[in-house]
C-alpha cells in the first residue's frame, strides 16, 4: 500500500476534502498507474510522477496554470483516478461477492481540436470515432479539461481526473456493462459492441455515483449554475417521476435516467430510515443487475448478422425499470416492501413499461 493525497468524499456537492489515503499499487511508470482493478494512464505523456505519489491539486492546473503547477495537477488527476476508481470496484466487489474485468482509466483525450471537461465510458464500437483501439472489456475516457469552475472557493480548472463524481459515474458503466448488459453486447463480436447508452443504465451510473460520493447533487460542483429544477443538473433528490420521462432514441438519455436514478435514491433513504445500513440497498442494487440479466436475456444469439429487427425486440425489454425492480427486489425480499414502495411514489412499479408508467404518471399518477 502506498501513501497518496486525494479528494475523499466530505457529504458535501464540492471535490471533496484533500486528505491522505492508502493506494493498492502494482506498478508505476511515468505517467501510468497499474492496479490489480484499474490501469490509469495520463495519454499526454510526459514524467509525471516520481517515487512517491503525493501531488498538491493546483486548482486543476490547465493553460492558465505554469509548467511546475500543470504538472502536479495532471499528475495528481492520475492517483485521484487511481484511488476514486479502485475504491468504487472494490466497493461493488464486496456486495457482488466477486470483481469484475479489469478496467482501462485513459486521461487527457479528444483534447483535439478543442479541449474536453467531459468523461465517457467506451466499448469497442463502429461507429465511434476514438483515437485508440478501445479494450473489448472497457475502457473509461476522460477529457484533460476545460473552462473554470467558480465557487467562494476560488478558481478552479475543471479537470474530470479531479472530480470524482465524473470518474465514479463512468466506473457505474463498466458495472452495469458486465452485470445488466443493458445493450447485450456479450452477445456481440468483441470489436462489434454498442457503447451508446440507454436512460436505465445512465441512471444506474448516478445513482452508483450519489453512494460513492455520499450525497444526491452528484454534479452540484460543475454544474452549480444549472437551477436544481432543471433535470440537467441530475440531482437525484428532487424526487423526479415517471411524469418527466419522455423516451425515444431524440431525447436525452441523461435526463430520463435521472428518474430512475432519483427513485433509487429515494428507496435508499426509505432502506435507512427503517433501520437498515445503506449497503443492503446497495447490495439489492448490484445484485439485482446480475439478475436483471439472467431473467431477461433473449432465447437466441445476436452474433453473426442476426436481424435487426430480432435485436431491436431483444433489447427493447432492456430498457424498461420495472424489470430491474423486479430483478433488485427478487434478491432481497425483506427489504422489497419498502423499495416498492418508495419506488410507487415516483411512478415506478414492477409489470410496466415506461410508456406506460409515464402516462398513468402524467394522467393523475406521481408527478
Amino acid at each position: 500500500m502506498i501513501r497518496v493525497v486525494v479528494y475523499l468524499p466530505d457529504g458535501s456537492p464540492g471535490l471533496g476534502c484533500l486528505g491522505e489515503a492508502e493506494l493498492d499499487v502494482v506498478d508505476a511508470a511515468a505517467a501510468e498507474l497499474v492496479l490489480p482493478e484499474v490501469t490509469v494512464s495520463d495519454e499526454r505523456g510526459g514524467q509525471l510522477l516520481d517515487d512517491g505519489l503525493v501531488f498538491d491539486p493546483a486548482a486543476g492546473g490547465g493553460p492558465l496554470a505554469g509548467q511546475v503547477a500543470n504538472r502536479q495537477a495532471r499528475a495528481f488527476g492520475v492517483v485521484n483516478v487511481a484511488f476514486h476508481t479502485q475504491r468504487a470496484l472494490r466497493y461493488a466487489a464486496d456486495l457482488l461477492g466477486h470483481g469484475v474485468p479489469h478496467l482501462i482509466v485513459r486521461i487527457g483525450m479528444h483534447d483535439q481540436p478543442r479541449r474536453w471537461r467531459g468523461g465517457h465510458y467506451r466499448l469497442p464500437d463502429p461507429v465511434d470515432d476514438e483515437p485508440v483501439r478501445v479494450h473489448p472489456d472497457g475502457e473509461v475516457h476522460l477529457g484533460g479539461g476545460a473552462a473554470f469552475v467558480h465557487s467562494a472557493a476560488g478558481r478552479y480548472f475543471h479537470a474530470p481526473a479531479h472530480n470524482a463524481a465524473i470518474v465514479c459515474h463512468e466506473v457505474g458503466h463498466h458495472l452495469t456493462r458486465h452485470t445488466a448488459d443493458f445493450r447485450l453486447n456479450r452477445l456481440r463480436p468483441p470489436t462489434d459492441q454498442i457503447s451508446g447508452k440507454t436512460g436505465i443504465d445512465e441512471g444506474t451510473a448516478d445513482v452508483f455515483a450519489a453512494i460513492m460520493l455520499g450525497h444526491p447533487d452528484i454534479y452540484g460542483w460543475h454544474r452549480a449554475h444549472i437551477p436544481e429544477s432543471d433535470q440537467r443538473r441530475r440531482k437525484l433528490d428532487r424526487r423526479w417521476t415517471m411524469a418527466a420521462f419522455r423516451g425515444g432514441r431524440d431525447h436525452d438519455q441523461h435526463a430520463d435516467g435521472t428518474v430512475w436514478a432519483s427513485a433509487c435514491w429515494s428507496a435508499r433513504q426509505r432502506v435507512v430510515a427503517a433501520g437498515w445500513p445503506p449497503s443492503r440497498f446497495d447490495a439489492m442494487l448490484l445484485r439485482g443487475l446480475e439478475r436483471f440479466d439472467r431473467d431477461n436475456r433473449p432465447g437466441g444469439s445476436l452474433l453473426n448478422g442476426t436481424a435487426e429487427r430480432t435485436q431491436a425486440d431483444a433489447l427493447r425489454p432492456r430498457r424498461h425499470f420495472s424489470r430491474l425492480l423486479a430483478g433488485m427486489t427478487a434478491t432481497d425480499p425483506e427489504l422489497a416492501p419498502a423499495v416498492l414502495a418508495a419506488m410507487a411514489e415516483h411512478g415506478i412499479r414492477i409489470g410496466a413499461s415506461n410508456s406506460k408508467l409515464r402516462d398513468a404518471a402524467q394522467n393523475g399518477g406521481a408527478r
